[in-house]
């Protein structure tokens, strides 16, 4: 069985745990086992300082990154027009090892349009340099880094939490997966 790393910014949800139980089990439906960066494993995680704790999330996630096959990351816009950076980061780290990665986004609009929305709703000191959306749903380095880039199919955002683009990404990279076994 092939393990993925979860990656995103799910982990910011006030629901996390029951969020990543729920993709845990639509990996395991799809004979993926689903690797999720929660931090909730780290009982003495409370009791660090902030220097200590943040090292310890990091290492976490490097040693379950090395240990999973693929990336199935979650690049749905997060505080702002593109993906979180964190994810960026994470999505960059398989890339690099030459490790398959499949990506989702929840926002049906494309990148060049929301960077547009979102210059026009705050001044922007950078308001005139040109973003090269190519219809693409996020940044072309992110699109190219990802097998798989799958946005809803109706073309309608939907809400950061939902799960149905994700199932249909870890349906497409387990299809993948076995093709390439």
């Amino acid at each position: 069985m092939i393990s993925a790393y979860l990656a995103g910014p799910d982990v910011f949800l006030p629901n996390a745990g029951a969020h990543a139980a729920e993709k845990l089990a639509i990996c395991a439906r799809h004979g993926i086992r689903g690797l999720s960066p929660l931090n909730e494993d780290i009982a003495t995680l409370a009791a660090m300082d902030e220097a200590e704790a943040w090292r310890a999330i990091f290492a976490k996630d490097v040693a379950m990154m090395e240990a999973a096959d693929i990336v199935i990351a979650n690049l749905t816009p997060f505080r702002g027009a593109s993906a979180d950076a964190g994810t960026l980061v994470e999505l960059g780290w398989f890339l690099g090892r030459g490790r398959p990665a499949y990506g989702y986004t929840n926002s049906a609009q494309p990148f060049a349009a929301r960077s547009a929305a979102q210059v026009a709703a705050v001044p922007d000191p950078m308001a005139g340099l040109t973003v090269g959306g190519f219809g693409l749903p996020d940044n072309l380095m992110i699109a190219g880094a990802v097998r798989t880039f799958l946005t809803p199919e109706d073309g309608r955002d939907l809400a950061f939490d939902s799960l149905a683009v994700f199932e249909a990404c870890v349906r497409a990279a387990a299809a993948d997966q076995k093709l390439a076994l």
